[in-house]
C-alpha cells in the first residue's frame, strides 16, 4: 500500500500546474521565461496574479492530497511523510515534463498542512515577514522552511527524517538562488 501510494503521489506531483496553466492560457513555458522555475513566484512575474494563485493552489493540493489519502488508509505519520515526499519529488522531477520541475516549496507546504497543520502558521508567518522585509521569495522560503523542524520533532517525531531530507532537497534546489543572494543578484519584487 505504501509503495502504491508513493508511486501515485509521485505521478500526481509530476503535474506541473505552472506549465499546464501556461499552456491552457496560451502563455509561454515558465521554464523558458523569467527565473525559469515552474512555480508560483515565476508565474506571478510572467503570467499575473490569477495564474500564480491557481498555480499555488494546485501545487499545495498535490502535496496535501496524497498525505490525506495515506491518513485515510490508516498509514502512520512517517509513511504519510514519505508519501508526501514522493509528491514533492514529482514536482521537482516531473515525469511528464522531462524531469524539469520547480523547487517544491508550495508542494512541501501542502504536505506539511496534511502532516501537522499547526506547523503551517509559523512557517507562513516567517515567509511573509522575510518576504516583506527583503522582497525576495527564495530567501523567504529558505528562512521559513526549517521552522517546521523543531515543531515536528516535538509533536510528530516520526516525520522528522523525511522532513530533514525534504529541507535538504529544497536547499539543494535553491542553490542557484543562494549563489545569486550572496552575489547580490537575486531577483526581488
Amino acid at each position: 500500500m505504501v509503495w502504491l501510494l508513493a508511486i501515485l503521489a509521485y505521478l500526481l506531483g509530476s503535474l506541473s500546474f505552472a506549465i499546464l496553466l501556461s499552456q491552457l492560457s496560451g502563455g509561454p513555458d515558465p521554464r523558458a521565461c523569467g527565473s525559469g522555475n515552474p512555480g508560483t513566484t515565476n508565474m506571478l512575474r510572467i503570467a499575473g496574479k490569477r495564474l500564480a494563485a491557481l498555480t499555488l493552489l494546485g501545487d499545495l493540493g498535490k502535496g496535501l492530497l496524497p498525505v490525506l489519502i495515506a491518513q485515510h488508509a490508516g498509514l502512520g505519520v512517517q509513511q504519510q511523510a514519505w508519501i508526501g515526499l514522493a509528491a514533492v519529488s514529482g514536482h521537482l522531477y516531473p515525469l511528464y515534463f522531462n524531469f524539469r520541475g520547480g523547487k517544491g516549496v508550495a508542494t512541501a507546504a501542502g504536505m506539511l498542512l496534511g502532516l501537522y497543520p499547526p506547523t503551517v502558521l509559523p512557517v507562513v508567518a516567517a515567509w511573509l515577514l522575510v518576504f516583506t522585509l527583503t522582497r525576495t521569495s527564495s530567501l523567504a522560503a529558505l528562512a521559513a522552511t526549517p521552522l517546521c523542524l523543531p515543531l515536528l520533532a516535538w509533536q510528530q517525531p516520526e516525520a522528522l527524517l523525511p522532513m530533514l531530507l525534504l529541507y535538504g532537497v529544497i536547499v539543494w534546489r535553491h542553490r542557484g538562488n543562494l549563489h545569486a543572494l550572496f552575489a547580490g543578484r537575486e531577483r526581488h519584487f
